[in-house]
């Protein structure tokens, strides 16, 4: 397992756990399910010391695979430890009624977005998705550019690949969950779409994207190209996109990514976690991994959406 500094699970831990999760129910896998939800139980025993604290939206994310486990289980106490993780992010909102985990940092939508939308899914009750779709308006209102996309931070205005990966795949979770009669629909929608029209327009002939995504001689990166590849694949299933022009994006950056997984079953150049820093050639120079869980996570998502049916 992947550990925090803290000692607790990391949250991209978190994201691939979620990914298995989904992608093993999907493919009727029941082995692998069943792996996957025993390699949980020790978080109820020995391992309890490794849950993360709810103060933080890495931290926070993790309540979103025992609320998985109890969608396609049923096990309450899954249920009961994964709600604490949902109603501990707004337990003393802000003023504004932004949750006080608000950074606006653009990997904080899907952070928020997942444990948020899973427990809608695992609940029925809209509150947690209506908080989350009025924390992604104020997202979006503070940090997307005019052309769709997203600084890395205001003092780093470089779009790196996945910094904007992370917000496409939240606002793609958030509206797989979000009524299409909700108010904040329009706007996260159109948000979404332009964000996709400018990704599009800088996939590459070989249908990967970049580590800066506008930078011609920035390298192939795959994680990004899976949280890509994730939006638009789930965009063309629900009718969001255009399924001509976006399916075709879409299967050549399948077939892209899945060509950067070794015999392993590891995807390789991956980009290492990475700081905010307002130097071009910092983001351009940073060390590629094979098998981070940064890559291996969105590589199921991606997954799990082309298995998927229509909500």
């Amino acid at each position: 397992m992947l550990w925090t500094e803290h000692g607790t699970l990391h949250y991209a831990e978190v994201a691939t756990w979620y990914g298995a999760l989904t992608f093993a129910e999907l493919t009727d896998d029941e082995p692998l399910s069943r792996r996957l939800v025993e390699r949980f139980e020790p978080f109820f025993a020995e391992k309890d010391r490794l849950i993360p604290p709810i103060n933080h939206v890495d931290h926070t994310v993790f309540g979103a695979v025992p609320l998985e486990i109890y969608i396609q289980t049923g096990r309450a106490k899954h249920r009961t430890l994964g709600m604490a993780f949902a109603d501990g992010q707004w337990d003393r909102p802000r003023p504004d009624g932004l949750t006080n985990q608000t950074r606006f940092w653009i990997d904080d939508m899907y952070m928020i977005t997942l444990v948020q939308a899973q427990a809608t899914r695992a609940t029925g009750e809209p509150k947690y998705i209506d908080r989350t779709a009025r924390e992604m308006v104020a997202y979006l209102d503070e940090l997307q550019q005019p052309n769709g996309l997203f600084f890395h931070a205001p003092d780093a205005p470089f779009y790196w690949g996945r910094g904007n990966g992370w917000m496409a795949a939240g606002m793609t979770e958030l509206l797989r969950s979000l009524s299409e009669e909700h108010p904040a629909r329009p706007r996260i929608l159109a948000a979404y779409r332009r964000m996709m029209q400018t990704l599009l327009e800088h996939q590459s002939e070989q249908g990967m994207w970049r580590q800066l995504i506008d930078h011609p001689s920035a390298w192939f990166e795959s994680s990004s190209t899976g949280m890509f590849t994730f939006a638009f694949v789930t965009g063309v299933k629900e009718g969001w996109l255009d399924a001509e022009t976006y399916g075709a994006a879409a299967r050549k950056a399948w077939l892209a990514l899945t060509s950067y997984i070794d015999s392993n079953g590891d995807v390789r150049e991956v980009c290492v976690g990475t700081g905010t820093k307002n130097d071009l050639q910092y983001y351009l120079d940073r060390p590629r991994a094979v098998g981070d869980l940064h890559g291996q996570a969105p590589l199921l998502w991606s997954a799990s959406a082309l298995l998927r049916q229509r909500l």
